[in-house]
């Protein structure tokens, strides 16, 4: 059961959409999610799986709780894939999937700042691609449709579109 103070989300098997192939897309997105997280050494497996929203193709917004937990780290995750790289968010940083998303930006926007000088640090969230003003163009055009299209529709709670 999710935590109390989470809104938003709904059980993976109550995310339905007339449209059978934009199911099949975020289903895949789905398991795009777990994997990723599979390839981190902390997460042996899932839980519970929650839908927050997205559009097939573009984005998609889980809440999954992972086991074992290790010492000190958070049961639930927020996991975000697509047609963007994929990352994680700590759950208390954000209560709903719009703030999972909103959080994910600014964090990659950390990224492209410094890539679209050539840079990357360790201090900002990794990414699957290297930091090249090229690349900082193409994530800060898909950020920019995330938060004026995405975002918005997020606002509203779980929704397939």
């Amino acid at each position: 059961m999710t935590p109390a103070y989470i809104s938003g989300v709904i059980e993976m098997t109550e995310m339905v959409h007339d449209n059978s192939a934009e199911n099949a897309m975020l289903e895949a997105a789905c398991t795009d999610a777990q994997e990723f997280l599979l390839t981190y050494p902390w997460c042996h497996g899932f839980g519970e799986v929650y839908f927050g929203g997205g559009v097939g193709g573009i984005v998609a917004i889980f809440l999954m709780s992972i086991y074992p937990i290790p010492t000190g780290a958070d049961e639930w995750v927020w996991v975000i894939v697509g047609d963007v790289p994929p990352a994680y968010l700590m759950l208390h940083q954000c209560p709903t999937p719009a703030e999972a998303l909103k959080c994910y930006i600014a964090m990659m926007q950390e990224w492209v700042d410094l890539a679209v000088d050539g840079f990357s640090s360790e201090s900002v969230i990794p990414v699957n691609m290297e930091p090249i003003p090229e690349n900082a163009r193409l994530l800060q055009a898909r950020l920019d449709v995330l938060a004026t299209t995405i975002v918005p529709r997020l606002e509203d709670g779980p929704t397939v579109h």
